[in-house]
């Protein structure tokens, strides 16, 4: 089983023993506060996020694997880290076929340092187990990207890490969310 599946089989056992509220975890991972204006930098890191989200939700491997810088590394900051293209194309397969779980994100949040080549996207990320039969078909969590842009001045996925464990949710709070986020990048 994959790193990241082995990861959420690990959570969504964690999740059923929380007995926290749906709509309250649901709130306190999900909730998107209002961005901070981004500059057309920040805006070019958001729109390839969204891409990257989008290269998932059309099932498209090659897509997703645009996305990635050729060292990039998946479950960073984990025991279990995946490293370099071929290796996180593979590992997230079943992702991205959508069979074994749905998982869609979005972009909040882009923020550009003293190098203008590095930048760090963040923001909600939501998983739905498309089993009918699940005990907890939906959860919300919060997501990390770091982007790096090459020398063909595209940017690219260089390390990729959830932060806290997924938060239960109901289909109601997932569809708060995705009514929450912004059809287009918050220009300063």
């Amino acid at each position: 089983m994959n790193a990241f599946l082995s990861m959420m089989s690990m959570m969504s056992g964690s999740l059923a023993m929380a007995g926290e509220p749906a709509a309250a975890a649901a709130n306190a991972a999900g909730a998107v506060a209002k961005p901070a204006a981004m500059t057309a930098a920040e805006c070019e890191v958001w729109s390839r996020e969204l891409s990257f989200a989008k290269s998932v939700e059309a099932h498209d491997a090659t897509a997703f694997a645009a996305h990635l810088h050729s060292g990039t590394v998946f479950s960073a900051g984990t025991a279990a880290p995946v490293r370099g293209r071929a290796a996180v194309v593979a590992d997230w397969k079943e992702i991205i076929e959508g069979k074994t779980i749905v998982l869609r994100w979005h972009p909040a949040f882009v923020s550009i340092g003293g190098d203008p080549h590095i930048a760090l996207s963040s923001g909600p990320a939501w998983i739905e187990d498309p089993d009918p039969k699940s005990k907890q078909r939906y959860s919300i969590l919060h997501f990390t990207s770091t982007w790096v842009k090459e020398p063909d001045g595209q940017w690219r996925v260089l390390f990729d890490g959830a932060g806290a464990p997924p938060k239960p949710a109901s289909a109601d709070d997932i569809a708060k969310l995705v009514a929450q986020q912004a059809a287009v990048c918050p220009r300063g």
